[in-house]
């Protein structure tokens, strides 16, 4: 037997029969540094998931991710018992389209659908396929193949990016990535992932033991540091924290991470403690002004925010835009309110009320979900697909883009307030009394050295005043700190306007970047070629019967 777990297809961010153009496969390009032209992060990140759930299976396994459509077609006519398909709403019409090549090409394969697309309503009338994993999936597809449900999880060692460009100039992947556990129990209603895991934390690494275990067994396996935590509210559980912090300091161990974190849990465990822990990003939902949620209640954000950039950890504030009580008079003040954050990043996002989310069922039965707009719209950065009492639909993307537009113009590109948080941070730990925070300085020096070599590249090719004011001062003040450039780093700065450049002209042809196809295999058995013979002519009956 043999199971086949696989991403949607691209080309993405396109307009055609299966997608749309405003849907990007990049998270910073889409929706936060989106109107940041040259200065924009391009990244991809892999379809965690799917490698979480073939690690920890029995069966023989393929994850195939980012594949053309071509491409899927060659694996499928290998011949799986099992294909798997992951996708989110937006891209139902490329799931559609690979289910029925399945059934043209592989008419015995069995067919699991996963992801948020398993919420649409009605999804078993409009998809031919014969399972729906919905929740956790490891051990979903451990009850499938009558695998033993309670075995310890065992985790992937894949880096958190591939594709990494700055200016148009390559980075290698320096982080791994790592999924303590999935899920949310604040459970806002707009949010997917929370409802998608029926508003539960489910738990894979649960103590502080686990968690640095697994981070030093991925150091060794990676040759990285760094992680990406996939975690919805990290510090939920501070506990486990605690004692991942103590870990560390016992064996003198420095581990950076980037997280997800609601402002009541950052303010409860203090921004001194998450430096100790080795945090320097963190992901936070600012959401609005003038709409109360309990994360952010009674919490003075700001002073948050510039305590957090202080010690060296760059801040991701996302804010919603077209909730209820926004109107044409009153939307501004919530834009002004998350620029005035001051923060690395600024998400913007439109409310999207998702299927399986408490919002989509109150605005479907106040019958404010709009019939006719095809799901490849349903992406939040775009149109809304909801009635609006002070909005149309044609409004809000104008709206949406010029909140983006703000941002850049009236804080500088993201690319300078990282570099601005980052020297921040070495001139805080420098003078630190506490000892595990004074030695972080080097990390923090090397860093800002890295970046200040595009200090000459983006005053070329700045193109407001902000980013124009924000480069000259960076480039003073770290002279100041770092002195003069070295032989290296000046012909490290010389080459970068040229990557720069053709970044630019690709910008301006409109040329969509794609995700490269990655294709890893789990215990698959070697190549024997009277197996493959008797496959293809088992694969031949078969089709033969389903065609009579």
């Amino acid at each position: 037997m043999k199971l086949l777990l696989t991403s949607v297809f691209g080309p993405f961010g396109v307009d055609d029969q299966y997608g749309r153009r405003l849907n990007v496969m990049e998270l910073f390009h889409n929706q936060v540094t989106r109107e940041q032209g040259l200065f924009s992060l391009r990244i991809n990140h892999p379809s965690f998931g799917l490698y979480l759930i073939a690690e920890n299976l029995d069966i023989p396994t393929v994850v195939l991710d980012f594949p053309t459509l071509e491409r899927f077609v060659r694996e499928v006519k290998k011949g799986y018992d099992y294909i798997g398909i992951s996708s989110i709403v937006a891209n139902f019409c490329k799931v559609k389209k690979m289910v029925e090549i399945i059934r043209e090409l592989s008419p015995g394969t069995k067919i699991i659908i996963g992801g948020h697309c398993t919420s649409i309503p009605g999804i078993e009338k409009l998809i031919d396929c014969d399972y729906f994993s919905v929740g956790e999936g490891i051990s979903w597809f451990r009850r499938l193949l009558g695998e033993n449900v309670d075995k310890p999880v065992r985790h992937p060692a894949i880096y958190s990016t591939l594709n990494r460009t700055v200016m148009g100039v390559p980075q290698p992947a320096t982080a791994g990535v790592i999924v303590p556990g999935l899920g949310c129990v604040n459970a806002c209603s707009f949010c997917a992932t929370s409802h998608h895991f029926q508003k539960k934390y489910v738990g894979y690494l649960n103590t502080g033991q686990e968690l640095y275990d697994t981070l030093c067994e991925i150091e060794r396996k990676l040759g990285c540091d760094e992680f990406f935590v996939m975690d919805e509210n990290f510090l939920k559980n501070p506990a486990r924290a605690q004692e991942l912090l103590e870990l560390m300091e016992k064996d003198g161990k420095y581990f950076y991470l980037g997280v997800f974190s609601s402002a009541e849990t950052i303010a409860a465990c203090g921004v001194e403690f998450m430096a100790k822990l080795g945090i320097d990003f963190v992901w936070i939902g600012v959401e609005s002004k003038q709409s109360s949620y309990a994360k952010t209640k009674g919490i003075d954000l700001k002073f948050l925010i510039h305590e957090l950039r202080e010690y060296g950890i760059q801040v991701l504030g996302s804010a919603i835009l077209f909730l209820d009580h926004h109107t044409k008079e009153n939307i501004q003040e919530d834009i002004d309110f998350i620029i005035e954050m001051e923060t690395d990043f600024v998400q913007f996002m439109e409310l999207g009320p998702l299927p399986g989310t408490a919002l989509y069922k109150e605005y479907d039965a106040a019958k404010r979900i709009l019939a006719g707009v095809p799901y490849e719209d349903w992406h939040g950065q775009d149109k809304i697909w909801f009635r609006h009492p002070n909005f149309t639909r044609e409004e809000t993307n104008d709206y949406l883009k010029d909140a983006f537009i703000q941002d850049y113009q009236r804080q500088g590109p993201s690319l300078l307030r990282l570099a601005d948080t980052s020297l921040r941070g070495y001139r805080t730990m420098k003078g630190h009394s506490d000892s595990r925070l004074n030695s972080m300085q080097n990390r923090l020096a090397e860093r800002c050295k890295l970046i200040r070599v595009l200090f000459t590249a983006i005053e070329m090719f700045a193109e407001n005043a902000k980013t124009r004011e924000l480069a000259k001062y960076l480039k003073t003040e770290y002279q100041k700190e770092f002195g003069e450039l070295n032989l290296k780093e000046k012909i490290l700065s010389a080459l970068v306007p040229f990557f720069a450049w053709k970044e630019r002209e690709m910008l301006r042809k409109n040329i969509m970047r794609q995700p490269p196809t990655c294709y890893k295999t789990y215990r698959m058995p070697a190549w024997n070629p009277l197996l493959f013979f008797a496959n293809v002519f088992r694969r031949a009956k078969v089709r033969e019967s389903h065609l009579l």
